[in-house]
């Protein structure tokens, strides 16, 4: 009886430990769109380019994402029909195969479309490199909620302090470097009259407002790998909900014709 309290306390003050760990601070809306397909497909790249190197989603697989993004791999996903669907599914499968498929099987094959999205590292190597290997990255999304992903990756700053040479002001004492310096540029913590905020120090390959994109795009697609169903629940949901009032009508009225004789 004293596990299950203790478990039932855990559960309910799991919602305060990850606002612990992003600060506790206001978040900035990421106003994303789960039905926008380049932006899922910029996401993606941005992924497979600059995070794939340590985090994997073991629960993707190529082929399902590109469905998702609007590039199906299967000629009976892409809406046509004889030659045409097989040349709309060769040409995406070539483009998902050069543009997010770096990774190699067990025996050093290439990776193919229906695999699982693993990181290049091994999760052994991983372990031993770093103490312990990176967080697969499936869940993130259901786990934190897109307007900290949003936030986190636009809140690294240089601290000297730590081992990485960074921090950040939404997950204190993070871990993981800023693995997107080169196109943010680097951030530094100041004091203000409200606060501390952040000042950019050094300039990356892109401006703040094209930075802000990128980190949204991938927002976008980190969010939808958390739960792909969620771009086609709501649709299915709707469906159910006519299907209920149709259900209650027709219950209704036989029920009205049932006891007719007696009401």
């Amino acid at each position: 009886m004293r596990k299950k309290v203790i478990a039932f306390a855990a559960t309910l003050l799991l919602p305060v430990s990850l606002m612990a760990n992003s600060g506790g601070e206001n978040l900035e809306p990421a106003n994303i769109d789960l039905h926008d397909h380049k932006s899922l497909q910029n996401g993606a790249k941005y992924f497979v380019n600059y995070c794939m190197g340590c985090h994997g989603l073991k629960a993707s697989r190529y082929n399902r994402i590109a469905k998702d993004m609007g590039l199906p791999v299967n000629p009976k996903q892409t809406g046509k029909t004889g030659k045409e669907a097989d040349q709309v599914a060769d040409a995406n499968a070539k483009l998902i195969t050069e543009n997010l498929i770096f990774t190699t099987d067990e025996e050093g094959k290439p990776s193919s479309l229906g695999s699982l999205m693993l990181s290049s590292i091994p999760p052994k190597d991983a372990a031993k490199w770093f103490g312990a290997p990176p967080p697969d990255l499936s869940t993130v999304g259901r786990l934190r909620g897109a307007d900290w992903i949003y936030n986190y990756l636009k809140s690294f700053y240089l601290d000297p302090k730590r081992p990485t040479g960074v921090n950040n002001t939404v997950f204190k004492n993070v871990g993981m470097p800023h693995v997107l310096w080169e196109l943010q540029g680097w951030q530094k913590l100041e004091e203000g009259e409200h606060g501390h905020h952040l000042v950019l120090d050094k300039p990356g390959k892109l401006s703040p407002e094209e930075y802000d994109v990128v980190v949204r795009d991938l927002t976008n697609f980190l969010t939808y790998v958390g739960e792909p169903a969620q771009l086609v629940r709501k649709k299915y949901g709707v469906f159910a909900m006519i299907l209920l009032v149709i259900f209650i009508g027709v219950a209704y009225a036989m029920k009205k014709e049932f006891w007719k004789d007696i009401h």
